[in-house]
């Protein structure tokens, strides 16, 4: 029989033949993408529908602001950037190619200045940055007309808060990628122009001045004195910067006002968004606004960004009530070199159901010693960054799963295109991350294979990251609600909780 063979097989050499039997084995299964479980393989997009989006988005409707009832007290609206564009008689005829071309472009200035900015905190190199560096680089890149990216801006998301008392309302744009919130005032030594009359402390009775010689003062990364009073420097790897006073004031949001929000007033600002009055840093740091309430509402937050042909909005919304019950839940990672930002956990990438055995776990992991590396998610940046390897392992499973769609040149940063014109749906493979407690996010078809124009060009909208950095961007995460939870170190992602 045939046990009796191997029973009269030598202890050692058949010791050595099982472990060389184990390692063909292990080796042939790390070659073999490994099936994630209930997770699809392909996913249905709806390219007439997409289509639709961008053919009425490049009409040029005007945005008009919807009166939605109150989510909670901690509740503001939030919209994108085009959505205010179209207000502007100048920019309701830009087409939808020009608009996406300019946020694009908006995107390679950001992503470029904020992996420099990375790169010099880690490496202590506090000399000033050349503000126009990473705009010249990036509009030699694109080629063609030049847009400055500091006329253009950066901010791609906008809520509306009051400030002073009395209230002023003013557009802030969002940003988890920065701490320090800030607005322009009176006097102005060099402001760009906004939506709404530029705030005058002098009005407000509720302005004070920060000493120099206080806490908050000292928490800032950059800031000096005049006259006893504190001064702050808020400057974006994009170019973009604001100076001027360090003050507390009241903010207000619908209902609910909070009193001694330690805020910039800048008296020279340039870059951002022209019509936006300032920036509210949703980041991980101290002065962040989340934090700065977070004894009001536990520290979390959470938000849910509409897609970019939308003129519709989202909600901003703090406290416990603002996490959707049935989020996916993931462990938010902290970099004590980078503490502003929000570091996920991920450790894999699946393309169509399956794992990608080529890229390692280390890939997306925080170096504790140098501080590189990680995976942050940003919602400024407009699209998902990968490390070049991961990048590239990605795009080259995509592609394998997407031969039957016809292929077209390379658009803008995007370099696997297809020409779906004429076609009502399509199957391509699902793309998911893979968190360190085995939870999963499975992106929806519209998050990754967007439209470049209004006759059916899409791309795949990934893109290498220049940096050890990983980022996953806005595009990625339109539609879906997206909560902090900085009290218990937890991300939550929900779908259909906008």
């Amino acid at each position: 029989m045939e046990h009796l063979r191997f029973a009269a097989v030598p202890l050692l050499p058949f010791t050595f033949l099982l472990c060389v039997g184990m390692l063909l084995f292990l080796q042939s299964a790390q070659s073999r993408p490994i099936s994630v479980p209930e997770v699809p393989a392909y996913h249905a997009l709806d390219v007439a529908s997409s289509l639709r989006e961008t053919d009425t988005a490049a009409g040029g409707a005007e945005y008009k602001r919807e009166t939605k009832p109150r989510r909670s007290p901690w509740s503001v609206e939030v919209v994108h950037r085009d959505a205010l564009l179209l207000k502007n008689a100048a920019n309701a005829t830009a087409s939808y190619e020009r608009r996406l071309k300019e946020k694009l472009r908006r995107e390679a200035v950001r992503v470029r200045g904020l992996e420099r900015q990375i790169e010099r905190t880690l490496t202590l190199n506090k000399d000033p940055v050349n503000r126009y560096e990473n705009v010249a680089e990036v509009d030699a890149d694109f080629g063609g007309e030049v847009v400055s990216g500091m006329e253009q801006g950066s901010g791609e998301y906008f809520t509306r808060i009051g400030v002073g008392t009395p209230t002023r309302e003013q557009y802030m744009v969002l940003d988890t990628g920065s701490d320090v919130a800030w607005i322009q005032c009176e006097p102005c030594r060099e402001c760009y122009s906004q939506a709404d009359p530029i705030f005058n402390p002098s009005y407000s009775a509720s302005f004070s001045t920060v000493g120099c010689d206080s806490a908050v003062c000292s928490q800032l990364d950059a800031y000096d004195c005049h006259s006893g009073g504190c001064l702050y420097e808020a400057s974006y790897g994009d170019g973009s910067y604001s100076t001027g006073s360090f003050a507390t004031e009241t903010l207000t949001f619908g209902t609910t006002s909070v009193a001694n929000v330690a805020i910039g007033c800048g008296h020279k600002n340039v870059g951002l968004f022209i019509g936006a009055a300032g920036l509210l840093g949703l980041g991980a740091g101290a002065l962040s606004f989340p934090n700065q309430i977070g004894t009001q509402t536990g520290h979390t937050f959470s938000y849910c960004l509409v897609d970019r042909e939308s003129d519709s909005s989202g909600p901003l919304q703090f406290g416990p009530k603002s996490v959707p019950v049935g989020s996916i839940f993931t462990p938010l990672e902290k970099n004590p070199h980078l503490p502003t930002f929000y570091y996920l956990s991920v450790t894999a990438i699946s393309v169509g159901g399956a794992l990608l055995d080529s890229i390692p776990p280390e890939v997306f992991r925080i170096d504790e010693t140098s501080g590189h590396g990680g995976f942050i998610i940003d919602s400024g940046t407009v699209v998902t960054r990968l490390v070049t390897s991961a990048y590239d392992a990605v795009r080259d499973a995509f592609v394998a799963g997407t031969g039957q769609l016809p292929r077209t040149d390379a658009v803008s940063i995007f370099d696997t295109c297809y020409d779906l014109s004429g076609l009502q749906f399509v199957s391509v493979p699902t793309v998911g991350f893979h968190f360190s407690n085995g939870a999963s996010l499975i992106l929806p078809a519209k998050n990754y294979l967007i439209p470049m124009d209004t006759v059916g060009t899409f791309c795949f909208a990934f893109a290498p990251a220049a940096s050890s950095v990983s980022i996953m961007g806005n595009t990625q995460q339109q539609h879906i609600r997206v909560s902090f939870d900085s009290a218990n170190s937890l991300v939550g992602f929900a779908f259909d909780q906008c």
